[in-house]
């Protein structure tokens, strides 16, 4: 194999290891997207060939699907999803996909410590790095180690019931909770760290990231959070009154979510994972112990993004450059 440049970023000196050897690199993609498949060999071939040691997985695994309202909750550990043969050895892995693809990889590679090169071969892409016509000059760049590592806030997510945790998993956008089928009030109880529980009465709750501000939570009214606060916040889904607004308080406070319904609520984790949550049955958010670690080819600029991806402060196409007096 050959001899590649060790990789250079703002990990922490005692968590890097030296390589004699290639590096050890990763693919997930999505496999319903017949680009990502070709692209992915194409990828392998191309790694492979530079001395490097490549393991592929698809998305799906990172996906937990929804249990039925009627069926027993199936418990998959968090640790679980890490594919067989990816480990805290490899130097980084690459996804290929959409943002719903990433969110699955982060599921599958957060809880090994492994850095996430995100590659858009979807629609909007925000939360991609690249684009898959400018990936051979990326790659050569990441080889390089000439990337940045940032960190954002994941949350783990558990559903208890009767003392013991029977669903568990990992998010970095939102988690919802609502009603099924119909869209009707719910009385849900907050605790937020010490602080006394509070009552919110709405369609439903969203407890989101800074990562999440820019989602579900932001059509939902609630403010773009830039990514390196440490916060979450809670946003009501059309509440029950004026005095119901949304709350910015400390990822490092722990969030415990009760239902005062008769009848069972749905919790969606990312859009893509979730179960039914019984009457009794309480929701435990707390921050992550190991961050999703996305691969930067440069300094991150999030309101670049916010304008390029969302339109965030752009000008006004009306606004006079001068007065012209009669």
């Amino acid at each position: 194999m050959l001899n590649v440049p060790s990789v250079s970023n703002n990990v922490p000196p005692q968590q890097k290891s030296p390589k004699k050897f290639g590096k050890k690199v990763g693919i997930i993609y999505n496999d319903v997207k017949p680009v990502a498949c070709q692209v992915t060999q194409e990828l392998t071939v191309r790694l492979e060939a530079q001395g490097c040691h490549v393991e592929t997985a698809t998305g799906l695994g990172g996906l937990l699907g929804y249990a039925n309202a009627d069926g027993q909750t199936t418990l998959t550990p968090i640790d679980s999803l890490v594919p067989a043969t990816f480990d805290a050895s490899m130097d980084f892995a690459i996804v290929l996909g959409g943002d719903g693809t990433v969110l699955s990889a982060f599921r599958q590679v957060a809880p090994a410590g492994i850095p996430l090169l995100a590659v858009n071969t979807g629609h909007m892409g925000f939360l991609t790095e690249t684009y898959l016509n400018q990936l051979p000059h990326v790659l050569e760049q990441v080889l390089a180690g000439h990337y940045q590592l940032e960190e954002r806030i994941m949350v783990a997510v558990h559903l208890v019931r009767k003392g013991k945790t029977i669903w568990e998993a990992l998010c970095l956008n939102e988690v919802v909770l609502n009603r099924e089928p119909l869209t009707s009030m719910c009385h849900f109880e907050v605790t937020i760290g010490r602080h006394a529980p509070v009552d919110i009465a709405a369609d439903g709750i969203i407890l989101s990231t800074p990562t999440g501000s820019t989602a579900y939570s932001l059509s939902a009214g609630g403010p773009v959070i830039t990514p390196g606060v440490s916060v979450l916040q809670l946003i009501p889904i059309c509440p029950h009154s004026l005095a119901a607004r949304g709350l910015v308080f400390p990822s490092a406070e722990m969030v415990s979510v009760e239902s005062a319904n008769p009848d069972p609520l749905v919790m969606v984790v990312d859009g893509n994972a979730g179960c039914y949550v019984a009457p009794g049955d309480r929701v435990c958010l707390q921050e992550a112990k190991l961050p999703a670690k996305f691969i930067r080819l440069k300094d991150p600029e999030f309101f670049k993004v916010l304008r390029e991806k969302l339109g965030w402060g752009l000008p006004h196409i009306a606004k006079p450059t001068s007065v012209e007096l009669p």
